[in-house]
């Protein structure tokens, strides 16, 4: 019952965002008569997403209950497997996810409706046939070729239940997170063809899109710094990122998306850069679709890919589709999207930006062929080739470092022309602090050159942002008589958008010194020890004190090892590393134990004891030094995100104002 309701409100959903595109273009065919098509336009495109909650809902209601004779519930989820894990099953398939991005493209493009558009009403039209269209794709696949409401012949006692990797309370935030990501570049997307479509070239669209595109770039940044998360705690090989594929295909739509949102700022600053702007903004539209492509069609060999399916081919052709449409239009405006200046000088924010992009280009490129070139080497070799982890990180590395270092050199220039005097001057006291750090990392016997340049850039740009925060509040505090807490508040608040980027600038530097220290200086060693024997790393000593075994349920088979952990000969923590086999899909999951400080992690893995009884073991154990900057870095990212999006009070909307079917040509303020 549950799964016929399911499916029908599935279909139901399916006709009423066909019903919104096609309104919608004919409304905007009509003119100023098509009033009445839009706004029933409109409303079918935000009804599209309750009718797709109640689909969902169902599916997590089958889940929840066991209901096992629907076969994707059969596939994804087991009696014994705990209420979060089977709520995440939804996302867990691969026909769950395309009905779990269906819902979430349904709900972007609700809220969207619900917003003013005042002057923005002629972009309308076209920003729900858009955004409908992405909702039809997925939900045509979820209908006709993924469906998770078929019915098995007969009842199973009990589920498959969710691949043990992805049972990990990580995996019930890190795919939402990517799909909120993924699924939000669709709004920017669709408000740029919109005013390629209806000639609207002015700044419109950008600011109309602006927080939609932070959000989805906070999402999608969660994302990928999760799904590190999941692997460093769950794979089992001490490293958090390891260029996987499908780690790439979340990758590439930020490193687009992040240029997007700093060229953006030289369009409305100088009306430069339109259409790379337009361009941007498709590309990374495409991207998002390739990703989802990649992970889903099988055609890509990875631990966090889906198995082979049908929906490869109609990918494809949708991915084509796409491509030609948003060239057709980009074709068409261009001679309406030349810059209004041209570069002034060299030495310019302008100019810093366009270098930023242009290494933003370049990395995605990097990636991308990385990505794609084991089907590059069986379409014209007749086998994949993988290319291995130290590629990416000797031809990406390099172009990490000066993007980074970009982060400390354009806030300090200004917009079109900069005094060398004034550059220098303003970059001479970080330069020389961060040549400083460098000199004593040097004389404490650090001899990396990798790690002096990472530390010595992370320094800098760090140096370079914190004066410029010093100085605004310095300025306040003589010009107003603040004290500097309240002069930093003021100058946050009144000008949010400027300094909580500085404070993603902030994130980003902490992050690099995570990934520098736990890149250039982490330490391993394993090997096998008896009860009461030592193994050293790092002045870190383990000693192995036992091993316990027993069962949980029917499935599931534990295996803890205690080791008491000691540095100065003094006992400073017991850590049970432990492997979980799992019975019924025959596949041991390594749950590593860590003792984390803020200057590094200690981490311990049980790779094997089977083979030789319990009272031996073998360990892998890492020292990762710095890792957490990494974590803590996430963590600012979220508030300076959150700084840079927050409403000023008079761009509020208050709760009264918003959406009521109809309610179109009426609007006069426009609230972005």
């Amino acid at each position: 019952m549950l799964a016929d309701i399911g499916l029908i409100s599935l279909v139901l959903g399916l006709a009423t965002a066909v019903y919104a595109a096609v309104a919608s273009l004919v409304g905007a065919r009509q003119g100023l008569r098509g009033a009445a098509w839009i706004a029933s336009a409109r409303s079918a495109l935000v009804a599209v997403w309750p009718l797709l909650t109640i689909s969902c809902g169902a599916m997590i209601w089958m889940l929840i209950a066991g209901d096992f004779q629907v076969e994707y519930v059969a596939t994804v989820a087991s009696r014994e497997m705990p209420v979060f894990l089977k709520v995440a099953g939804l996302w867990g398939g691969q026909a769950g996810s395309l009905l779990f991005w269906s819902w979430v493209a349904a709900a972007f493009s609700a809220l969207v409706m619900f917003r003013k558009w005042g002057s923005d009403k002629a972009l309308l039209p076209y920003v729900i046939a858009i955004s409908a269209a992405t909702e039809i794709f997925f939900m045509l696949l979820v209908v006709f070729i993924e469906t998770p409401f078929s019915k098995l012949d007969f009842i199973p006692q009990d589920g498959n239940g969710m691949n043990p990797l992805l049972r990990h309370a990580g995996m019930v935030i890190h795919p939402p997170m990517l799909y909120l990501g993924f699924v939000g570049f669709t709004i920017p997307y669709a408000f740029a063809m919109a005013a390629l479509i209806s000639g609207r070239l002015s700044d419109e669209w950008i600011h109309a899109s602006r927080r939609w595109t932070l959000a989805a770039w906070l999402f999608l940044s969660l994302g990928l710094v999760l799904g590190g998360r999941w692997a460093y705690d769950v794979l089992g090989w001490g490293g958090y990122w390891a260029w996987d594929p499908v780690e790439n295909a979340a990758l590439l739509p930020w490193l687009t998306g992040t240029a997007f949102l700093h060229s953006v700022m030289i369009q409305e600053k100088r009306g430069m850069l339109k259409f790379w702007n337009m361009v941007l903004i498709s590309v990374t539209y495409g991207l998002v679709v390739l990703g989802t492509f990649l992970t889903r069609s099988g055609i890509i060999s990875s631990v966090h890919a889906f198995a082979r399916s049908a929906i490869g081919p109609l990918f494809f052709g949708y991915i084509a589709l796409m491509i030609g449409f948003s060239v057709y239009w980009l074709l068409r405006r261009r001679s309406a999207l030349r810059a209004e200046h041209r570069l002034d000088s060299i030495l310019s924010r302008e100019t810093a930006f366009l270098i930023n992009n242009l290494l933003f280009v370049s990395f995605t490129l990097t990636v991308l062929y990385g990505t794609l070139f084991p089907l590059i080497t069986e379409l014209f070799a007749g086998e994949k080739i993988t290319l291995r982890v130290g590629w990416y990180n000797q031809v990406a590395g390099p172009q990490m470092a000066a993007l980074v270092l970009m982060m400390g050199i354009a806030p300090v220039l200004s917009w079109r022309r900069a005094s060398a005097r004034r550059i220098g001057r303003a970059l001479f006291l970080p330069l020389v602090l961060s040549l400083l750090l460098v000199g004593f990392l040097v004389v404490l016997d650090v001899r990396s050159l990798g790690a002096l340049i990472g530390f010595g850039i992370s320094a800098f740009v760090g140096l370079t942002t914190l004066l410029e925060f010093w100085q605004a509040a310095r300025a306040r505090r003589r010009t107003k008589g603040e004290n500097y807490l309240v002069a930093l508040n003021r100058i946050i608040v009144r000008n949010r958008r400027r300094y909580g980027g500085y404070l993603v600038h902030l994130s980003i530097v902490l992050m690099a010194i995570g990934i520098t220290g736990s890149y250039f200086f982490q330490q391993e060693t394993q090997g096998a020890l008896r009860r009461g024997e030592t193994m050293t790393l790092g002045g870190y000593t383990i000693l192995y004190e036992g091993l316990d075994e027993w069962q949980e349920g029917e499935d599931l088979f534990v295996s803890e090892a205690t080791v008491a952990v000691y540095r100065d000969k003094e006992r400073i923590a017991t850590l049970k590393p432990r492997r979980n086999f799992y019975v019924d899909h025959q596949q041991p999951v390594t749950v590593p134990a860590v003792r984390s400080t803020v200057g590094e992690d200690f981490y311990v893995i049980l790779v094997g004891w089977e083979q030789i009884g319990p009272d031996q073991a073998t360990f892998k154990v890492y020292l990762n030094p710095l890792i957490n900057w990494l974590w803590a870095g996430a963590l600012m990212l979220i508030v300076g995100t959150l700084v840079a999006a927050w409403p000023s009070r008079r761009a509020r909307l208050p709760f009264s104002a918003a959406y009521r079917p109809g309610m179109i040509l009426t609007e006069k303020t426009n609230v972005v």
